[in-house]
């Protein structure tokens, strides 16, 4: 958008300092290394609470992150206090949408030393496996939901549930096991 008066061109909207997906190395697009994330919001009823997800791309691990507010300084909070908890090569990148919510992906990225990529706007599938992992979700929380009233424990047993069920993409096994099969290999 241009303001005539100064004859400079305003981005309303956009989020400062983004690094788009298009400059991911390519061995987040292959899932050759494990520890690359996909993230997002799943909104609450009117839209009033959310619930945060994480998902990692080769093994398909999610961290379901109990939220406070939906605000920016909030979500980059709550995500750095859930990715804390994860081995230091299993933190290598987090690939977003463009929402507001990740605003202070430069204090993420300085605080938990995960790089954030943005996917263009309007194209979800560039998160597919966050988005399938979303729909995953919804049969234990469906839409409608207030999170406000969810309790983290329950979140905890359901995030559990998800990482110890077995997928066919796996070959049959579960992310939980898959993810501590990465993390030995990487060790070696």
């Amino acid at each position: 958008m241009r303001n005539s008066r100064k004859g400079e061109y305003i981005q309303r909207g956009k989020i400062p300092d983004m690094i788009s997906i298009e400059e991911r190395p390519a061995e987040v697009e292959s899932r050759s290394i494990a520890g690359h994330w996909e993230g997002d919001l799943i909104m609450g009823k009117d839209h009033k609470s959310a619930m945060g997800t994480i998902v990692e791309r080769k093994t398909r691990s999610v961290l379901l992150v109990k939220l406070k507010n939906k605000d920016a300084a909030s979500v980059r909070k709550a995500f750095e206090n859930e990715v804390k908890t994860l081995p230091e090569q299993m933190k290598l990148s987090l690939t977003y949408d463009q929402g507001k919510e990740m605003t202070e992906h430069k204090l993420f990225t300085k605080n938990t030393n995960i790089k954030v990529y943005f996917c263009h706007p309007a194209s979800p599938w560039e998160r597919g496996t966050n988005e399938n992992t979303n729909m995953l979700i919804r049969d234990y929380f469906p839409k409608g939901t207030d999170f406000n009233l969810v309790s983290k424990k329950e979140m905890k047993r359901v995030q559990n549930e998800l990482n110890e069920r077995i997928r066919k993409t796996l070959n049959w096994e579960s992310p939980k096991a898959v993810f501590e099969k990465e993390i030995l290999e990487q060790c070696k």
